[in-house]
């Protein structure tokens, strides 16, 4: 781009000018027609604001608390997976920019960099995702790993029991960089040539079985 972006849009065309084409279809892309993603963008789309005239201006204050902890606008990083495959630095740059910004950071389950290296980066203040596994004493570490590092909640994912079927990482073989959140706690397989190097690992390791009851597990560990 002849300009530096100003906006979202410009920074996804940017994006799709220096990512390969394998990391772009992955960042921007959906389950198979996409028919949810694009509605999701919509329904983005038709949120309005009323405007107030004649209302002193002057003095804004866009702040807000979130379980208790204060940021400077209603807006946190939700949890994004692999940060490498854009940025050398991952997850890291991230938790460093949520704390410039003074905003939360929510740490992805699949983050490239661990826990302890992303709370010892800066002093924001960073919540963790959490998927529940197959093994329910890996997800119980993890928990206890974030606790003991300084992350202030545990923000559960519940809404994918199976990976949906995201075409374009099938039609691109999709190969990503190592987790290292997990590294070393549970072993994960890449595909041999065939699908997508996330869907093989999400179906060897998620919990397709995660209902109700589990949370009453997850309240234990906390």
């Amino acid at each position: 781009m002849e300009q530096e972006p100003v906006n979202v849009s410009e920074f996804q065309k940017l994006a799709k000018q220096i990512l390969p084409k394998m990391y772009y279809d992955f960042i921007t892309g959906g389950a198979d027609d996409e028919y949810t993603l694009r509605e999701n963008i919509e329904a983005f789309r038709r949120i309005t604001f009323r405007p107030r005239v004649l209302v002193d201006v002057s003095r804004i204050n866009l702040s807000t608390t979130i379980l208790g902890h204060k940021i400077s606008v209603p807006i946190m990083l939700a949890p994004t997976a692999r940060h490498k495959i854009a940025h050398p630095e991952g997850e890291v740059a991230t938790a460093r920019a949520a704390a410039a910004c003074n905003t939360i950071m929510v740490l992805s389950f699949t983050s490239n960099c661990t826990l302890e290296e992303v709370a010892s980066s800066c002093d924001a203040v960073r919540f963790f995702q959490l998927y529940v596994l197959k093994r329910r004493d890996v997800s119980a570490h993890l928990v206890q790993r974030a606790e003991s590092n300084g992350y202030k909640a545990i923000v559960l994912t519940a809404d994918r029991p199976r990976l949906g079927q995201r075409e374009a990482d099938i039609k691109n073989r999709l190969l990503l960089p190592k987790v290292k959140i997990y590294e070393g706690l549970i072993s994960t397989k890449s595909h041999s040539g065939k699908g997508s190097d996330l869907e093989s690992i999400a179906s060897g390791i998620m919990d397709a079985s995660f209902t109700w009851k589990v949370l009453t597990i997850i309240q234990c560990i906390v």
